[in-house]
């Protein structure tokens, strides 16, 4: 008797085709997580800044909503979606490091299109509304960024 749970081998996706798809559920996670820390921290804990603060109080809690609720469907979605695909990176059909570099470069490319678009490009808010500097705090943000996707740009070359 055989287990319908496992595929014949030319149903199984090819090494680069599971690769791929751990990676990109891994970076939606990692822009899930990067969002969701963004929203606790800089909009809630510190309330450095809100996602649009060119309206009103009421403007700027549904904007920042919207971001909170985007953000942690990414979370909670792509560990479902990992969890569905598990198989792929348990029968090593897919490297664990292409989870690892999704996820540093999803964090990366969240932190890096909200420093330039939303921060530099459209000023739909500042890092930190009313710093006498703000310039230092884009390049702080950027920067990180930059850091992120360099760590998952190395753990991306890694894998096989």
């Amino acid at each position: 008797m055989h287990s319908t749970t496992h595929l014949s081998d030319r149903d199984r996706p090819s090494r680069r085709d599971a690769n791929r798809r751990v990676f990109w559920i891994a970076f939606a996670a990692g822009v899930g997580f990067m969002g969701a820390l963004d929203a606790a921290v800089f909009h809630h804990l510190l309330r450095w800044h809100n996602f649009y603060v060119h309206a009103g109080a009421d403007w700027r809690a549904l904007s920042d909503g919207i971001l909170h609720v985007l953000t942690t469907g990414l979370l909670f979605a792509s560990p479902l979606l990992l969890w569905r695909n598990r198989h792929l990176i348990s029968r090593g059909q897919a490297d664990s490091l292409s989870l690892a570099a999704g996820v540093w470069l999803g964090m990366g490319a969240f932190q890096f299109v909200d420093g330039t678009l939303f921060h530099t490009v459209l000023r739909l808010h500042p890092v930190r509304e009313g710093a006498e500097n703000p310039l230092v705090y884009d390049a702080l943000w950027i920067g990180s960024s930059l850091v992120l996707l360099a760590i998952g740009w190395l753990v991306l070359r890694r894998v096989r």
